[in-house]
């Protein structure tokens, strides 16, 4: 469940959702945001030929219209395209459009840029934003982002017209592949042609960095008026997942009062009434939360999201132990979805109670089995060992986690103390070595005899 951005602390940094900031803005992790967009982009990236797991996709928190592809298979789409977006077809006609870009080679020309130094810097952002959401930390991949680089970026990852082209020919031959309508990518090109006479700053990014031509409009009416898909619609399912996909996110990113009078009482849809829910849970207003999600949780008993969302507002409000049956229910439906994990683990950790904490390892440990890049399960999982007396894993742990958030020296120093307190030739203390190895390659380990900040 997204987590009110403003009110991060470090210790809480993926407990649903992660965020990270980067150039302004932050990237966004959320169960429910992240599954709806798999559904969308699964079928596109199968006919397309890619594996879907091989294809990360990032949620950048940004009201502006964008989405893009860069370094290797990953997508990124900013919260200001799912907004505006109105219909499921058109996140997947972009999506469509963007895995054109990616099955088309045109990122390869990166590598013929990498002479220049800005590209060089441009391509340590993308990775160090990359490396930033995996991490879950605020101040990871901002090192390489210090300003100036917005134009630079922007250039670097313009497409020609040529290239533009080829991804509308290969994204409508994924979105016919997949028995999708093209009628959604070309809404967005519609939308998009308002903009043109609007001077560059004051465009959306997809625009400057996707140039639209009337050749390409031309070519997406043209195909859509003569495809038998025209007038296809997607399930039912695909369209309610996409109204609250779009509420949630509205209320988490907007003031209660903007939420309230874009989601009013009168509509009773569930996807206004779970706006609402948020909007009050935001504003720390508790009960009107809680009673909307209850109402919410007795017409879909079986909905992760809803329990997921009850026990969020419960811990965050203080009441740990209240959290743990909603967020224990809510990773049984939701098939143990890490992030949902990691939040019953810390809930189970604020409860100060003892007997949880063997629950909460088994449930950071699944979470990792899944997504070892995790820092904040390995965050926890320190906390969680040094409670339990396993001194040296709970070391190896915040090895674990320094090394992820770009902290060498105290992923050195984390390390040489699980080297001296694990059981040597054991699998956790031949992890130490690596670490230590990664972070001293001199061979010089743990010099610094104080322990890090």
């Amino acid at each position: 469940m997204l987590r009110r951005i403003i009110t991060l602390t470090a210790i809480f940094l993926v407990a649903l959702p992660s965020t990270v900031f980067a150039q302004g803005r932050s990237f966004i992790r959320d169960t429910e945001i992240e599954d709806t967009l798999r559904m969308y982009a699964t079928p596109i990236f199968k006919a397309a030929g890619l594996d879907p797991n091989g294809v990360s996709i990032y949620i950048v928190s940004d009201n502006s219209l964008n989405a893009f592809v860069a370094g290797g298979q990953k997508l990124f789409i900013n919260t200001g395209l799912l907004l505006k977006a109105e219909t499921p077809e058109q996140v997947i006609g972009v999506m469509a459009h963007e895995t054109g870009h990616i099955t088309g080679g045109h990122l390869s020309r990166v590598h013929d840029q990498l002479r220049n130094a800005s590209a060089i810097s441009i391509l340590s952002t993308i990775a160090g934003v990359a490396a930033g959401v995996a991490a879950g930390r605020s101040d990871v991949g901002t090192a390489a982002i210090l300003g100036g680089q917005n134009i630079a970026t922007r250039n670097f990852l313009a497409y020609s017209r040529t290239q533009e082209s080829s991804a509308d020919q290969a994204g409508v031959k994924y979105l016919t592949s997949a028995g999708v309508s093209s009628r959604g990518v070309l809404e967005f090109m519609q939308t998009l042609e308002g903009q043109e006479l609007l001077s560059t700053a004051s465009q959306d990014p997809y625009m400057r960095s996707h140039p639209l031509t009337t050749e390409r409009v031309e070519f997406l009416r043209n195909y859509v008026a003569n495809s038998s898909l025209k007038d296809a619609m997607l399930s039912p399912e695909l369209y309610e997942r996409h109204a609250r996909m779009r509420a949630k996110l509205y209320a988490f990113t907007n003031q209660m009062q903007n939420t309230l009078r874009t989601y009013p009482e009168t509509d009773t849809s569930i996807s206004a009434r779970y706006a609402r829910a948020i909007a009050y849970y935001q504003n720390s207003q508790l009960d009107p939360a809680l009673k909307i999600i209850e109402t919410l949780i007795a017409e879909e008993p079986t909905n992760p999201y809803f329990e997921e969302l009850k026990g969020q507002v419960l811990l965050e409000f203080g009441r740990a132990n209240d959290a743990i049956a909603p967020l224990e229910k809510s990773a049984e439906l939701a098939n143990g979805a890490p992030l949902i994990r990691l939040l019953l683990a810390h809930a189970m950790i604020e409860t100060g109670n003892d007997s949880y904490l063997e629950p909460a390892k088994k449930n950071l440990i699944g979470v990792l089995s899944r997504e070892r890049g995790n820092a904040s399960a390995w965050r926890f999982r320190a906390i969680v060992e040094n409670r339990l007396g396993n001194e040296g894993e709970a070391s190896l742990s915040q090895a674990e986690y320094s090394l992820l958030t770009g902290d060498r020296q105290a992923a050195s120093y984390h390390a040489v103390q699980a080297d001296r307190k694990l059981e040597k030739g054991t699998a956790p203390w031949l992890r130490a070595q690596d670490i230590l190895q990664a972070t001293n390659p001199e061979g010089k380990p743990g010099q610094n005899k104080d322990a890090p900040k």
